[in-house]
């Protein structure tokens, strides 16, 4: 059947168009649009990789600009590179905004705030502290004066290999580094370290619409912001997810619960259920403590208060080892979080709730495979020694006989004569013949 003109044209097209990916509203809005991304808290592969996403969020939908409002003590310095990187890499131009009032760009922070194509602070804002602290395991490393001035140099030659680029006063922002020199809003744009102060989100917006900015190529780029749709990049259910996990508090939680879940495992086997959630907890609790600044004293002194529980379950000491491990727990659970880029570790509040039910729990449990081995057999021939029974044939002095235990007849022998109607009890077995002794 022939397709008439118009028909195939129109066939044709529709097959044409089809091989275009579809585009959304949101990459060619009408208005322009301003995604923005929250860096609040410790600066972690996790919050890089949201950011990261952000800004790829934000090209795919041509924003206008991309908004990083940042309030955070510090972090760790890959991260900080990963998420510097992105930032110059961005087709998209990217402002970093220390907001609210009282909020901080400190340390990996003041590295971040200087990258961006715009610098903008609030009001009662602060930045600087940026000298490189090197920490394993929460203690703070000290090293000689040849590898103090290596990772000094390292980190005021990355400092300067974009700043300059972006119109800082790199003279300046490496007494941030050198000197731990911090500044206040007003200080570092006096000093040329950002390009605005701005009090709120819309003034900043307002301030930058219709501004020429220099990228990182060079380019330049006027900014375009009459109206713009401010829209929120959030974490994914997985990055919230990864985030909760790193919390100091819901670390120490999930650790805890592993190490009472394979507990009960080892001391009750069979059981299954603690052993699957303990092993799980225990996992990621590791994958936490691959990224928070563990203390290792604090992880010794857990494990001591566990040690101090299944004692006091064995021994009788009236309380004092129960008590000890109860202490060396809460003091666990306070130096388990230790670093100079984190404002705190496990609250008192949580460190409280979960060691006293733990020890609780540690003892009854161990109270319990102590006292179970003492019990009496209930299956096999083990079962019998120790059953009474009744002598059905008299059993003679070395000869066999008859007695009927749990409603069952067995051969019996003795060292005495035993009359029929007899009771007895089994005191041991051999094959099928029970030895017994009269009650």
């Amino acid at each position: 059947m022939m397709l008439r003109p118009p028909v195939w044209v129109a066939l044709s097209a529709f097959a044409l168009f089809s091989f275009f990916p579809a585009v959304s509203a949101d990459e060619h809005a009408s208005t322009p649009v301003v995604l923005n991304l929250n860096l609040h808290g410790v600066v972690e592969p996790i919050l890089a990789t949201y950011i990261e996403e952000g800004i790829a969020d934000a090209e795919r939908r041509q924003a206008s600009l991309i908004l990083i409002t940042m309030d955070t003590p510090g972090g760790l310095s890959d991260s900080m590179q990963d998420i510097i990187k992105r930032i110059l890499a961005s087709r998209v131009p990217v402002s970093v905004y220390i907001t609210p009032t009282g909020a901080r760009g400190a340390s990996a922070g003041f590295f971040i705030l200087l990258s961006a194509d715009i610098a903008a602070m609030a009001p009662g804002t602060h930045t600087g502290a940026a000298s490189p602290v090197i920490s394993i395991g929460g203690f703070q490393l000290q090293v000689d004066e040849t590898m103090k001035r290596k990772i000094l140099n390292d980190a005021l030659a990355f400092l300067r290999s974009y700043a300059e680029k972006r119109g800082r006063n790199t003279t300046l922002a490496e007494t941030a580094v050198t000197d731990a020199k911090a500044f206040t809003d007003k200080e570092a744009l006096d000093g040329k370290l950002i390009d605005l102060v701005a009090p709120t989100t819309d003034d900043l917006l307002r301030q930058l619409d219709g501004r020429q900015i220099t990228r990182f190529d060079g380019a330049k780029t006027k900014l375009s912001l009459s109206g713009a749709k401010l829209t929120a990049f959030e974490l994914s259910g997985r990055q919230k997810f990864l985030a909760r996990i790193v919390e100091p508090d819901v670390f120490f939680v999930l650790l805890i619960i592993g190490v009472l879940g394979l507990y009960t495992e080892f001391t009750h086997p069979g059981v299954i259920a603690p052993g699957v959630l303990g092993g799980i907890c225990a996992v990621l609790a590791l994958y936490a403590m691959h990224i928070l600044p563990v203390n290792i004293a604090g992880v010794l002194l857990i494990f001591l208060a566990v040690a101090l529980f299944i004692l006091e379950a064995k021994y009788s000491s009236h309380g004092v080892l129960l008590a000890g491990g109860v202490v060396s727990m809460l003091l666990g659970a306070m130096f388990l979080i230790r670093s100079p880029l984190t404002a705190g570790g496990v609250s008192l509040n949580v460190a409280l709730a979960v060691t006293l039910p733990f020890a609780v729990l540690c003892v009854v449990l161990m109270r319990l495979v102590l006292r179970s081995r003492k019990w009496k057999r209930t299956t096999g021939r083990e079962e019998m020694i120790g059953s009474q029974g009744v002598v059905v044939a008299p059993v003679g002095d070395g000869a066999e006989g008859m007695i009927r235990v749990h409603g069952e007849l067995w051969r019996a022998f003795s060292s005495a004569p035993l009359s029929e109607g007899k009771s007895v009890r089994v005191v041991r077995i051999e094959g099928l013949k029970l030895y017994v002794e009269p009650v």
